[in-house]
């Protein structure tokens, strides 16, 4: 038997149900990698970041996660090259799906239950997401803009409900605004911190 459509299990009905000791053969997720592209940029490299937001509540299966992650990814890096930006899915599939199977093959008759004992089997994950929550962030160079904003557009292709692409006004993933970064920035206080940075205050222990 297949998966049954998303659309099956789009909306959040029930308590969320996750993988545990009591919840065991789960299938892995679809989805396994989160971060593509030149993920180990340094901050000043990448000073534009733009946002896909959901505006619905729902559930985003992960085989949906992974189709929108894959087309992003390679529209970018068709158009603006593998080096020029920095992919990140910013929700993972925690909640698992039951199934209720049903036999509908000859003498199944037999074997049917109906809706007796109907709590299902585990059947795949989903994320499931709010209103205003963020889906997947870029952060790039501002020479490919048009191109993220082009591969955004196509990845919403593969989600139910609707969409919004939103271009920040950060630098890159860090949580300050453009100009009070490259302010900081030539006053010597950014301290570099993976994607992120840190901001050097005037207190604390002496460094001699």
């Amino acid at each position: 038997m297949g998966r049954r459509p998303a659309r099956c299990y789009r909306f959040c009905k029930n308590k969320p149900y996750i993988k545990s000791r009591y919840c065991r053969g789960v299938p892995d997720a679809r989805i396994a990698i989160y971060d593509l592209g030149r993920k180990k940029a340094r901050i000043e490299d990448f000073p534009l970041c733009i946002h896909m937001v959901s505006l619905e509540k729902e559930q985003l299966s992960s085989e949906a996660l992974e189709a929108a992650r894959i087309s992003c990814n390679k529209y970018i890096a068709k158009k603006g090259g593998k080096d020029s930006f920095h992919l990140r899915i910013r929700v993972h599939p925690w909640h698992v799906l039951r199934i209720n199977k049903m036999l509908s093959c000859a003498g199944a008759d037999r074997l049917q239950t109906g809706m007796r004992h109907a709590y299902g089997k585990p059947q795949g994950l989903v994320a499931r997401v709010r209103i205003g929550q963020i889906l997947l962030s870029v952060r790039s160079r501002d020479g490919v803009k048009a191109h993220v904003l082009e591969a955004l557009r196509r990845a919403k292709y593969k989600f139910p409900g609707r969409q919004k692409i939103v271009i920040s006004n950060k630098w890159g993933f860090t949580r300050m605004k453009r100009d009070e970064f490259e302010k900081l920035k030539d006053e010597g206080k950014i301290i570099p911190d993976g994607c992120y940075c840190k901001i050097a205050t005037d207190h604390g222990p002496l460094n001699l």
